[in-house]
This record gives C-alpha cells, sequence and structure tokens, in this order.
C-alpha cells in the first residue's frame, strides 16, 4: 500500500484558475447525475407514481445543463494546478445539491427552495437529517433518490468522476482526491488515481449488493432493503420509515445493519486488505484497535446510564440497541433504533461526543475522525511523560509512522476549525429563539455528517422547525463537515483570488 504524499512543487497553487475547465469539468459531472437521476424515473415509471413527471423534468434539466457546459466550453488550457482542483470539489457538491434538489421541490415531497437544498446537500454529504416529516406519504422514487445521493456522497462525487475518467491521472485528480478524501494521511491502493478510485468503489459497490440481499432475506421489500443498505454503507441514514429502523422492529436487521455500517466506519483501504486476506496487518493498524476500544467503552457508560435511569426495559434495551446506537452514532450513519434520550443524560452528552469525533478517516463518516483523537490521545500521554522527565525525546506515532510537525499543525487547525464552526452554527440557531439543546445538537449532527436528532429532532422529529437561514447554515456545516473545513474555507480567503 502506497503512501499519498506531496511534494513542494504539487502542493503550490497556481497563480490563476483555470475557470472554463473547471466549468467543463462540471458538466460532465452533472451529466453523471442526471444519468442517476435516471434509476428513481425508471421506478417512478414501473410503480406507475406521479413523480415520474417531476423526475422527468429534472433529468432532462440536469443532463441539458451538462451536455452545454461540456460542449460549448473550449478551454485554451486543460491544466488545473492544486487551486482549481480545491475550487471544483467544492463548487460540485453545491452545484449537484441545487440540482439534486429539484424532484424534491416538485415532486410529493412538496418541500421549498431552502428545504430541497437543505434535503439534497444531506444526502450528498451523507448526513442523513431530514425535513421530511412524513417520509412514509412520499413515493418510492423520492425514497430512490434520497438513497442514490448517500450512496453517490458516501465515497465522493469527485472520487466516483476520478474512477472513470482516466485522464485525470495527474495533478489535478491528486489534488481533487486529497480534497474530498478525509482523515490526516491518504492511501493510495494503486499506482494511478483512477485505479485507486476505481478500486475502492469496487469493494464499496461489493458490500452495497451483499447488504441489499441480506437485508431483503428480512422483513423488508426489495426497495426497502435498497434504501436502508445505501444508506448503511454510505453511512448516511435516510431511511423509508418515519421511526428510522425501530419501526421494523427485528433484531436480524439490527444485528445485520450494526455490522455493514461498523464496516462502512474503517478506512477503505483497510477492508481491502483484509479482503485479500492480510488479516495480520488489518490488525497491527492502531486506528481500527482504538475504534473498537472505543466502541466497548461507549457501551459501558451507554449501559450504566440506562440501568441508572431506572427503565432498562427488555433485554434489547441492553444489549442490541445501544450497540446499534453507539455505532449509529460514531459512524454518522444516524439510524436509530429507539429513543436514546431515556437513557439518561450520560448517554446523550455520550452521544455528542461520539458524533464529534465519528470513526475511521479514509471511511465514508463524518466526524473529526478517531485518528484525530488517537492523536491526542498520544500526544497527551508523552507531554505528562515530558513534564516528569524533561529531557524525555518522543514523537507521537500513529501506525508506526511519526506524525509530523506539519501534520500537527494540520490536525490543531482542524479541530479548531470545526469546533468554531459548531459553535457559530449553535449560536445562530439560538439567536432565531431555537432552543439551546437542540440548537447545538443540530449544529454538531450537520457538521459531523451525522443526521441525528435530539428535542424535536428525535427520532420521529425531523429538521423542519429550522428557520429559513437556519436551513442554509445547516447546509454550510454539512459541507464543511464533508470536505472536512480546509477545502471550502480556502474559497473565502482572498488570497485564494489573488493572482
Amino acid at each position: 500500500m502506497k503512501k499519498f504524499l506531496y511534494t513542494p512543487e504539487a502542493s503550490s497553487f497556481n497563480k490563476t484558475l483555470n475557470i472554463s475547465m473547471q466549468l467543463k469539468m462540471l458538466g460532465l459531472m452533472l451529466i453523471i447525475e442526471a444519468c442517476f437521476m435516471l434509476i428513481p424515473l425508471g421506478v417512478c415509471i414501473y410503480m406507475h407514481e406521479a413523480d415520474w413527471l417531476p423526475f422527468t423534468i429534472s433529468t432532462f434539466s440536469t443532463g441539458l445543463t451538462g451536455i452545454l457546459l461540456k460542449s460549448l466550453i473550449h478551454p485554451k488550457s486543460r491544466n488545473m494546478g492544486r487551486k482549481d482542483g480545491c475550487m471544483l470539489t467544492s463548487v460540485v457538491w453545491i452545484v449537484f445539491s441545487f440540482f439534486g434538489m429539484m424532484p424534491f421541490i416538485l415532486g410529493s415531497s412538496h418541500l421549498n427552495v431552502s428545504e430541497g437544498f437543505f434535503e439534497a446537500m444531506s444526502g450528498f454529504t451523507t448526513t442523513g437529517a431530514t425535513v421530511i416529516r412524513d417520509i412514509e406519504s412520499c413515493g418510492y422514487g423520492i425514497m430512490i433518490w434520497r438513497a442514490l445521493t448517500q450512496w453517490v456522497g458516501g465515497l465522493g462525487i469527485v472520487l466516483f468522476t476520478l474512477s472513470i475518467i482516466p485522464s485525470l491521472n495527474n495533478t489535478k485528480g491528486l489534488f481533487m482526491f486529497h480534497a474530498e478524501v478525509t482523515g490526516i494521511t491518504h492511501d493510495k491502493i494503486g499506482a494511478r488515481i483512477s485505479n485507486t478510485a476505481k478500486t475502492l468503489w469496487g469493494i464499496y459497490s461489493i458490500l452495497t449488493v451483499v447488504l441489499i440481499f441480506l437485508l431483503w432475506a428480512g422483513p423488508m421489500n426489495l426497495i426497502e432493503s435498497v434504501c436502508q443498505a445505501f444508506g448503511a454503507i454510505s453511512t448516511g441514514g435516510f431511511s423509508t420509515r418515519n421511526e428510522s429502523i425501530a419501526a421494523f422492529d427485528s433484531v436480524y436487521i439490527k444485528v445485520v445493519l450494526s455490522i455493514f455500517m461498523f464496516i462502512g466506519g474503517v478506512n477503505f483501504s483497510l477492508v481491502y486488505t483484509a479482503m485479500k486476506g492480510q488479516f495480520r496487518d488489518v490488525w497491527k493498524n492502531d486506528v481500527l484497535r482504538a475504534y473498537l476500544a472505543f466502541i466497548f467503552i461507549y457501551y459501558l457508560i451507554v449501559l450504566g446510564s440506562i440501568l441508572l435511569s431506572g427503565k432498562p426495559g427488555d433485554w434489547q434495551n441492553l444489549t442490541i440497541n445501544p450497540i446499534f446506537h453507539i455505532i449509529s452514532a460514531m459512524t454518522s450513519t444516524g439510524y436509530g433504533a429507539g429513543n436514546f434520550e431515556l437513557w439518561g443524560e450520560t448517554a446523550l452528552v455520550c452521544t455528542i461526543i461520539m458524533m464529534y469525533f465519528g470513526a475511521c478517516a479514509g471511511s465514508t463518516t463524518g466526524g473529526a475522525k478517531i485518528d484525530r483523537l488517537l492523536y491526542l490521545i498520544k500526544s497527551c500521554r508523552i507531554e505528562i511523560i515530558r513534564f516528569i522527565s524533561p529531557r524525555t525525546m518522543k514523537a507521537v506515532r500513529i501506525n508506526n509512522q511519526v506524525v509530523t510537525s506539519e501534520k500537527t499543525h494540520e490536525i490543531v487547525a482542524f479541530l479548531l476549525l470545526y469546533t468554531s464552526l459548531i459553535i457559530v452554527g449553535g449560536l445562530w440557531l439560538c439567536s432565531f429563539d431555537v432552543p439551546i439543546v437542540d440548537a447545538f445538537f443540530s449544529a454538531i449532527s450537520c457538521a459531523s455528517n451525522n443526521g441525528l436528532g435530539a428535542g424535536v429532532t428525535g427520532v420521529t422529529g425531523s429538521y423542519d422547525f429550522l428557520p429559513e437561514t437556519g436551513k442554509w447554515v445547516m447546509s454550510f456545516l454539512m459541507l464543511s463537515g464533508r470536505l472536512e473545513v480546509f477545502a471550502l474555507i480556502v474559497l473565502m480567503t482572498p488570497k485564494f483570488w489573488k493572482s
């Protein structure tokens, strides 16, 4: 497995933006989005649903825009540098959400513009927060489209494009890969960036198909199995039921989804290593072992909170449900197996911590990632040793590799920006008289791409109560969390726009 490294020349910004080439690339990606829209359109036609017309309009509009951008724009140069890759990676998520919201506005969900954009952004960023209060009243076409937005956004829109365009095996492809793939290090599985993208999408697709058939073998019909599978593998969490997974009341479903949500929270390069049978190398991974350890620690804390609450309930409430909830919260999936707010305040606080840090980097999950948490723990341990023995010379190592000072600065800066965005988002909602718990829980849920709700956004609630401006702010938090802040924040700096 090769590490994804940069040379000083590769990391420098090009002097000017190649806007025409960006628009041409954007046109290609919109054509891809229109192709995905054909799937729910086909479902609507097959199921005789009235949403066939909204999907026809949406597909035609998206495809036509993409074709016009791709065919009418002729760049003088096809060269794109890091500045172009950074901008395109950020803009494509916004444009995809803009066109992706059309079925929600025109279709049976009857959302307005801010709600539709929120729903589309929530899907593509795999947040899973919804403003649709009664999803069961919507048609299967809308359900499939919600699930598809998650599935495409799970590994990433750009990563999918990299997997089908060989010409991006160059610097601009690497920059876009770096901007979209999460974490403090990035593993390349193949020598070429498109090979890495194809391998990751291959693994992703295989896991999805396996999960669909496993869920279909239970109490779900085929379309529900597809939607839930897309939501679990992408760690998105959009469900076809108002009460999420709790509505199926099936231990089998909870166990199967727990396993695949857990896999969705693992670095996909490790999943690839496991599929090659190299289990010893997998177990040596510090982050994976920390992932398992935190699940166990969280379980003990939540179990204690349930017992102290005086309402332990049945055996599922002491075993299956808390484990399902922990994995769902850590992997930012956001599926609900019950009302965790009844488990006591400690369980609620524990859930917030799980949402904040998330699971492993290089996975489909949101949050700050266990990699960074592990770095903080090891760094604190070394500083304590240095306090006792000032002459001690030790470096933080993760997976037997020293974390450089440059990476240390990046980790500190990310955590500061990430936390600041959550605070600003929470305060913004509070300024509109949103209760403080609901405000900050919503902010951290959106920034960590989690989608879990508490209070009015709980298991059977939705985010439709947010003020209009609040929905746009939360959409911004979703995108910031998905792109891990830097790729989006850098567009707001004056230096970025200077030639």
